[in-house]
């Protein structure tokens, strides 16, 4: 229980410095929204905990197996064992389950609220009308279970197993969202992965070919000092003009710093440092559509690759990796790749680029629908990496108890999407370049072919000037 408060506190403290980072300052003074506020920042900062703890617990749980392998006997590890891992899987699960279906619906209704009509105003007047809001909620929800349930297996005995609302009703609640969350995963995990080359791309210094770092900042000053003059001579009763050159100058400023950076970077950065990274993120994304090529075979000739297919030889008897401790090590290693790059694509989607967080400028409200989006793909994305044969760790505890992962059609069906959706992706991502070139070259370019958004963007050319793909 000790092991299990520290790690958590440690993920709590780190959670509640991002949200802050990103939330909205307000003001100090203590009045009633104030408290609902921090309120509803605390289940948030909870939630997200729970969230870092269902991602780092699959990672946990694979390297503990290999060093219980590796040191059988040693006296400083005996409190890593089966029993440890076993709750900490139960608590996660429990945890994702209170924080998706009570705390972060709890915080939003509490955050809307403002009390019934004839009541006093105030705290318990709010507490009251979310209390009222969350059951009439409980009620749709097991209504529309119901219903499914009524439609999809007609059958006596899964009518009454509804009634137990523990054993039966939660988990299969939480195995349709879990459903849904790694449906959510095959949408953005794809084309994260071909997204994460072109942020990557912006964090690094790009090599310096044919390009006069000189010159463009020579060009990039003189547009700055041009319009900066601009501004001043703008009568400050013209406020549109005013807050148009304002935007231009920031614009301006953002790309002679990223000029100076690259100006000051070093040989080695521009010319190593990059190519290396992209070639270690091409070869991350090869190697996790070839595991998922191989896991499609195994499903063809094999039952037992199947998530549900066999109960695992348990906790510290054999190496889930066929090449040992190594082999864990890159599961881990294409684990977090693959929660990274679906974060990535999950902003990149253009459903979802409004509901990205800003620093200091993000709502209570916003932050919650983040919280309860990185829960949802954090809970996924365990199920996910058994489902695509990223290891062959099986999941224990409540992760383990979807009836789904034991249809063979469904899961050889996620397998077949997402290899052939993220090598789509890919091609598109190393391709559009090339098709733009020959766009212009046939002179085809204005007619704005590209269905990428960001094509149409104003970049700058290698000798400084603006130009329009």
């Amino acid at each position: 229980f000790q092991i299990c408060f520290l790690l958590f506190a440690v993920l709590y403290i780190v959670s509640y410095f991002i949200i802050t980072r990103y939330k909205r300052k307000a003001d100090e003074q203590e009045d009633e929204d104030a408290i609902v506020n921090r309120i509803s920042l605390f289940l948030s900062t909870f939630t997200l905990a729970v969230s870092a703890g269902a991602v780092l617990l699959l990672p946990f749980s694979i390297i503990s197996n290999e060093i219980l392998l590796s040191f059988p006997q040693n006296y400083y590890i005996q409190w890593l064992n089966g029993s440890l891992i076993h709750g900490l899987w139960n608590l996660a699960s429990l945890f994702s389950n209170l924080c998706l279906f009570v705390l972060m619906p709890f915080a939003f209704f509490f955050l809307e609220s403002e009390g019934f009509a004839g009541l006093k105003k105030g705290i318990r007047a709010r507490i009251l009308e979310t209390l009222v809001m969350l059951i009439l909620l409980a009620l749709l929800i097991l209504g529309i279970v119901w219903v499914a349930s009524a439609l999809i297996d007609n059958d006596a005995a899964s009518m009454e197993s509804l009634y137990d609302l523990w054993e039966f009703y939660l988990p299969y609640l939480y195995s349709c969202i879990s459903l849904m969350g790694c449906l959510l995963l095959l949408l953005c995990t794809p084309v994260g992965l071909s997204r994460m080359f072109t942020v990557m791309g912006q964090l690094l210094v790009k090599p310096t070919i044919l390009e006069d770092l000189d010159e463009q900042m020579y060009i990039i000053t003189l547009e700055e000092e041009a319009i900066q003059r601009k501004l001043n001579g703008v009568s400050s009763t013209v406020e549109y003009q005013t807050v148009e050159l304002e935007r231009e100058l920031e614009k301006v400023k953002s790309k002679k710093t990223n000029l100076e950076r690259r100006k000051k970077a070093s040989a080695w950065e521009r010319n190593l440092v990059y190519p290396a990274v992209m070639i270690l993120l091409l070869t991350e994304t090869s190697f996790s559509v070839l595991l998922v090529a191989l896991n499609i075979l195994y499903l063809l000739v094999d039952e037992t690759a199947m998530p549900k297919g066999s109960g695992g030889p348990g906790i510290g008897n054999a190496s889930l990796s066929t090449f040992g401790f190594v082999g864990a090590a890159l599961e881990i290693i294409l684990i977090f790749y693959l929660m990274v790059s679906s974060v990535v694509g999950f902003y990149s989607l253009r459903f979802f680029e409004n509901f990205t967080p800003r620093k200091d400028d993000t709502t209570m409200t916003k932050i919650i629908g983040n919280c309860v989006s990185i829960l949802v793909l954090s809970s996924a994305l365990p199920v996910m990496s058994r489902t695509l044969g990223i290891t062959r760790f099986d999941l224990l505890g409540d992760f383990g108890r979807f009836n789904w992962l034991g249809n063979f059609y469904i899961v050889l069906s996620y397998n077949l999407l997402f290899a052939i959706m993220t090598t789509l992706c890919l091609v598109r991502k190393f391709t559009s370049a090339v098709r733009e070139e020959l766009l212009k070259a046939i002179g085809l370019d204005k007619f704005h072919l590209s269905n990428n958004p960001r094509d149409s963007e104003t970049k700058p050319s290698a000798n400084g000037h603006q130009k329009t793909l």
